[in-house]
């Protein structure tokens, strides 16, 4: 991680996430900074996603805030939370690759906004992007002709397409075996020192997390909240919470995956 700047990038403030009746995260608070990979952990139900999903706005909360660059993106309108999500980016569980277009039309959509680009500086963005994932010359290349770690490898091209501030992973490494896993892993490291983007990663596969978060934060969902928090170290080697013992020395067999 890069030495961070004074002050956090993203502040989450008394948070309470309700689905009908049914509670899901209480009055939570924590602070991003800049620079830093935050890995959110916990089993599966506790509200990894869900937090996730406030966090960009996608969902308001039921009471609390959350800050994003300052602006509190649960008081915003919908151009102000869409001015936001121009500075984030975000790599969901599922590729979301658009099966009707190219890999290259694919990450090229979120530049569709921008007025005055030329087509050919797109096409070198594009290129850029997928050479930065390691999928140059396959900008021509439709999802069904891309494996499972090719296609996540194009959802992280088009979610660092307009050099994002922060980016968010939702279980960024499901379904890939190892060798995909470690290579998207040096991917997001990558783009994380080369750049300085700050990340926040949801996951259940603790053993990527504890390999390359800055810092970790566990929620519990009988809590409804956050249990422990600390670098990966301060995790393993000294956590007292039977709940972060078990689930971080727990294989993620045992664990399993299931709504977050």
């Amino acid at each position: 991680m890069r030495e961070a700047e004074p002050g956090p990038v993203i502040i989450v403030d008394g948070l309470t996430a309700r689905f009908g009746e049914e509670t899901i995260l209480e009055k939570i608070s924590f602070e991003v900074y800049r620079g830093e990979i935050l890995c959110i952990v916990g089993g599966s139900g506790c509200g990894k996603s869900t937090l996730l999903k406030h966090m960009i706005g996608l969902l308001r909360p039921a009471v609390g805030r959350v800050l994003v660059g300052g602006v509190d993106i649960t008081a915003a309108d919908d151009e102000q939370v869409n001015l936001i999500r121009k500075k984030i980016g975000v790599l969901f569980q599922s590729d979301a690759l658009l099966a009707s277009m190219t890999l290259g039309e694919n990450v090229g959509l979120p530049l569709d906004g921008f007025a005055g680009l030329a087509p050919r500086t797109v096409q070198l963005i594009v290129r850029m992007k997928l050479g930065m994932v390691n999928l140059g010359g396959y900008e021509n290349h439709y999802p069904a002709e891309l494996s499972g770690g090719m296609r996540k490898r194009g959802g992280l091209a088009r979610a660092i397409a307009l050099d994002p501030q922060i980016l968010f992973f939702d279980e960024p490494s499901a379904g890939l075996d190892p060798v995909n896993t470690a290579e998207l892993e040096t991917l997001i490291r990558g783009i994380n020192t080369g750049l300085g983007t700050t990340m926040v990663i949801v996951s259940h596969q603790v053993e990527l997390v504890l390999r390359i978060a800055d810092r970790v934060m566990m929620i519990d969902s009988e809590e409804k909240g956050i249990i422990a928090t600390g670098t990966p170290d301060e995790l393993r080697l000294s956590a007292s919470d039977p709940r972060v013992r078990n689930f971080l020395f727990r294989s993620d067999t045992e664990r399993g995956e299931g709504r977050a």
